[in-house]
């Protein structure tokens, strides 16, 4: 078996792994859709920002890569985006099929596949999202793939983790894994993401400063600690932005040359 098919091996294996807990609270409420119908550029959230970042999609085709449960597809169906919503586990696109006819998505067209081979026609979408999926792949062949599927002008948004700082990668090891994480995925470095979107126009925010995990470990606190960690991130980047090094998740667009 060679590396690509181990690869998604591995992720098929903790995909569905992952979907047997997710059958729980596919009802997407109203407050959580207007979090992200139309979040300020001067949001401290990343999937806020990914989500501004993507603007007015109604009556666009939008790839989302790597869909998962379907949390997000409900929301990009919610802005009048026509949605593909593709992903290689049959497993999360079962959960994510409930959770479209849940929220009454009847237009979304859900679609197995692999995100290193798509099965879509050249030049066919006007955007692909992806949220934390790109750590997951072979950045060159995703990379060839997106910019063949995207039309000209065609935009590409993702939101992913990064660790540049190889001090904090090697502190990193003596934390304990999660238990859903795969053998191949890893976070990127700003290079990576560079190359990744060349030689398209690129943009990018960086949030998360490492001490923001501290809200991770405050169960009974979390929202109000995770809150007050963004704000204060937000706040540091902006003054010193050489910070931007040390932070823990990026969201970037790249743009396809007309």
């Amino acid at each position: 078996m060679n590396s690509l098919a181990l690869r998604e091996t591995a992720e098929k294996f903790r995909s569905a792994q992952e979907a047997s807990h997710a059958t729980n609270h596919l009802f997407v409420p109203q407050a959580q859709l207007a979090r992200y119908r139309a979040p300020p550029k001067t949001a401290i959230f990343p999937l806020e920002y990914a989500f501004h970042v993507l603007g007015d999609v109604r009556g666009k085709t939008v790839l989302e890569y790597g869909c998962g449960d379907g949390e997000n597809t409900v929301i990009l169906a919610n802005r009048g985006a026509k949605v593909i919503a593709l992903d290689i586990s049959a497993e999360l696109l079962a959960v994510a099929k409930k959770r479209l006819e849940i929220n009454g998505c009847d237009e979304v067209e859900l679609l197995i596949g692999s995100a290193h081979t798509l099965p879509l026609p050249d030049e066919s979408v006007d955007v692909v999202f992806g949220i934390a999926i790109l750590h997951h792949l072979d950045l060159e062949l995703a990379g060839r793939e997106i910019q063949r599927v995207l039309k000209k002008g065609g935009r590409g948004i993702f939101k992913e983790p990064v660790r540049n700082s190889k001090l904090l990668a090697r502190l990193r090891k003596f934390f304990p894994a999660h238990a859903d994480v795969s053998p191949f995925e890893r976070p990127l470095t700003d290079q990576e993401i560079s190359d990744f979107a060349s030689p398209c126009t690129q943009r990018a925010r960086t949030f998360r400063l490492p001490h923001s995990g501290i809200a991770d470990f405050l169960p009974f606190w979390r929202g109000r600690a995770a809150n007050f960690c963004a704000h204060m991130d937000t706040q540091l980047l902006r003054l010193l932005p050489t910070l931007s090094y040390y932070g823990t998740v990026k969201v970037f667009e790249m743009v396809k040359d007309p």
